[in-house]
């Protein structure tokens, strides 16, 4: 079965996030002054075959821990849907 996973990366709260900031900073240096916050989120698209549902999130957490992110500064979320 294919599955198609979606993970989204963000920092956790007081982690800063200096690509945020710097995005913000050139908006406001182009005249969009009224952005008061800017965050970065990673995102990651995958397609894997696995036997089941389970088993693929079991794949894609493993891969989330073993290296997409860092527990220390990093929150995920997990999308999966089956393919047709």
């Amino acid at each position: 079965m294919l599955f198609k996973a979606r993970v989204e990366i963000k920092l956790k709260k007081g982690i800063a996030d200096p690509e945020g900031a710097n995005t913000l900073k050139a908006l406001h240096l182009l005249g969009f002054d009224s952005v008061k916050e800017v965050k970065s989120v990673k995102v990651f698209d995958m397609i894997l075959e696995e036997k089941d549902e389970r088993s693929a999130r079991q794949q894609v957490e493993k891969m989330c821990q073993r290296l997409l992110t860092n527990p220390v500064i990093h929150l995920y979320n997990v999308e999966l849907n089956k393919l047709e």
